[in-house]
């Protein structure tokens, strides 16, 4: 009963994500964050959605630092040219 009242006093739990995304994405307010830290003490569920994010974001991190550069070379796009001609002749 108190967890619930707590929730709806300080922050739900849609709005305590939202937050945690905002938060990666850029600088959340002083009151955001003091709402989200007082939600996160109490609530299980949205700490173990946090740690669920910083594994995804590290992971998608990652993944673009590796990513290798995909070039396009010039016969590549003349042989793409010369298929999409052939197409529209018949």
């Amino acid at each position: 009963m108190l967890r619930k009242l707590i929730h709806i006093l300080f922050l739900p739990c849609s709005k305590a994500t939202m937050l945690m995304e905002k938060r990666n994405a850029q600088l959340i307010s002083r009151k955001e964050d003091w709402q989200l830290s007082m939600h996160l003490k109490i609530c299980k569920w949205c700490r173990a959605y946090e740690e669920k994010l910083k594994i995804l974001d590290d992971i998608l991190k990652r993944k673009l630092s590796q990513k290798e550069k995909n070039e396009i070379n010039t016969s590549d796009i003349q042989e793409f040219k010369n298929k999409v001609l052939e197409k529209l002749d018949l």
